[in-house]
């Protein structure tokens, strides 16, 4: 795995994820295949995604969306002229041991792995944990450029 800390900032300038919906810290470690995010914004009072005063498990899904968005970021081509936008059209296989992440006290740590990739296609298992607890798993696939493809 790659070293290279990406920090909040950078996150927020290469995916469309913006003010306090880009969730994630930073990236601790990446590679072709897989990614390892940080993340501390599920302790955050004002975080977007909390309802009735809580933020409940299944959010850790855009977490590791937006892991995965930053994996394509990383992977894309430096000479393209704009990223491949990607587009969550499903998740499978998604396990929740525990009920919510507001009240977890350590960092989150967001990884995804590459499973398969294409042109227009990739799929990613993912999952959260916090310390040595796993909080969260699944897989999930991402269409990329999903307004580009022509319908027959």
């Amino acid at each position: 795995m790659l070293s290279q800390q990406l920090d909040h900032a950078w996150i927020a300038a290469h995916i469309p994820h913006q003010g306090s919906m880009c969730l994630l810290d930073s990236v601790q470690t990446w590679n072709q295949e897989s990614i390892l995010c940080v993340a501390t914004s599920h302790r955050a009072a004002d975080n977007p995604l909390r309802a009735h005063n809580r933020l409940g498990i299944a959010c850790g899904i855009e977490y590791a969306a937006q892991a995965m968005a930053v994996h394509g970021a990383l992977l894309a081509p430096i000479d393209s002229t704009r990223p491949k936008v990607g587009y969550l059209v499903s998740v499978r296989g998604v396990t929740m041991f525990v009920n919510r992440l507001d009240n977890i006290t350590a960092d989150l740590q967001v990884s995804a792995t590459c499973i398969m990739a294409s042109e227009t296609n990739m799929l990613y298992e993912f999952s959260i944990s916090a310390g040595d607890q796993c909080l969260l798993q699944g897989r999930a696939a991402v269409m990329l450029d999903a307004d580009a493809l022509q319908l027959i």
